[in-house]
């Protein structure tokens, strides 16, 4: 009888030595894994500066950055490479953190800016913008793709059936948002000829041809939708495991969501109105991240942040390289690698259906 109760602490602070340990090693994983992450970005970024239809060697890059002589290889460097891979820099975390925010806030696995139409409404709206308005300047464009993003995703959420959408809705009713608005801007094009060189960079998205000046002109609308959804983690957090769980553990399930379509707004708007409408990045560095880092916002957002950039990046020198001495654009080759994924996870969850 007095045995019994001497033996019940014993136990219990064995599970609890033995817990400390794996929660321990599930941080440093994380960490270690956010740190990789920093590794490839600096290394992509040093590749995005290195590689293209002149290579330059990583001695002279550097030498370029620091300390320029006024060469030809510091002129493509700083004035050409540099632009693109600061800006490539931007749009992949804005596209990989808007990626994140809609997974979880909707709780659909294959939710993405280019997927569910939000790239697809930026792009059509900055393409009116030249074509009807004749607006000509980039602060223009980007307001016209913050309200074309917004209008999308509210479209398509509407169309998928709002609080009781499904993925496989959500996805159909993005798929019909993005061909009815591709469609549109294709015509736009036909129509009007003289508009058609400034409108195809829309069309398709592409980091070349962009000057530093776009990038500090949209950098403080992604850099808000950036520190607006690493504010919002912890609601997001509560949001995915339920909206009665969330209101259990205090959230404000109408605020967050609110909040969630303002940070994706401004990301994916950002993003588009500097590169075009770029597909696939929100939805392959979620998946990519979760063996890393889990499921929980405080540490998703942070990944897809780092790992985003590198993967647009890297992509972007692919391009380069693959038919020298032409490019091909970056959304052209992440739709090649992210249609091929999808078609992977589409298939792996149907497997898991059965």
């Amino acid at each position: 009888m007095t045995a019994a109760p001497a033996a019940a602490p014993a136990v219990t602070t064995n599970l609890a030595d033995g817990e400390r340990p794996r929660k321990g090693t599930r941080l440093s994983v994380r960490l270690a894994g956010l740190l990789l992450g920093l590794v490839l970005l600096a290394a992509a970024f040093a590749l995005s500066l290195a590689i293209g239809t002149k290579q330059v060697p990583l001695g002279e890059v550097w030498s370029a950055l620091a300390d320029p002589v006024g060469s030809k290889n510091d002129a493509i460097v700083r004035e050409l490479r540099l632009p693109r891979t600061l800006i490539g820099l931007a749009a992949g975390a804005a596209l990989g953190v808007a990626g994140a925010v809609m997974q979880v806030l909707t709780r659909n696995p294959l939710a993405d800016p280019g997927l569910l139409g939000v790239n697809a409404g930026a792009s059509a709206a900055v393409v009116t913008a030249i074509s009807v308005f004749g607006i000509g300047s980039f602060t223009g464009y980007l307001w016209f793709a913050l309200a074309g993003a917004a209008v999308a995703a509210v479209i398509v959420n509407a169309l998928g059936g709002s609080r009781a959408a499904t993925p496989v809705r959500l996805a159909l009713a993005g798929t019909a948002v993005n061909a009815a608005l591709f469609g549109y801007v294709n015509g736009l094009q036909l129509v009007d000829l003289d508009a058609l060189e400034t409108m195809r960079h829309w069309a398709v998205g592409t980091l070349a041809g962009r000057s530093m000046e776009l990038l500090t002109t949209a950098l403080p609308v992604i850099g808000a939708g950036i520190a607006l959804a690493f504010l919002l983690a912890r609601p997001l957090g509560a949001l995915a495991l339920g909206d009665d769980s969330a209101r259990a553990l205090g959230a404000h399930l109408g605020r967050t969501r609110v909040l969630s379509i303002v940070a994706i707004t401004l990301l994916c708007g950002g993003a588009t109105a500097l590169c075009g409408p770029i597909g696939f990045i929100g939805l392959m560095i979620p998946h990519a991240t979760r063996a890393f880092c889990g499921s929980e916002p405080r540490w998703l957002l942070p990944y897809c942040a780092v790992y985003a950039p590198a993967l647009l990046l890297v992509c972007d020198v692919l391009g380069r390289v693959v038919v020298p001495p032409s490019e091909i654009e970056v959304g052209v080759v992440t739709a090649f690698i992210g249609g091929l994924i999808f078609i992977h996870l589409v298939r792996r969850r149907k497997a898991a259906q059965l």
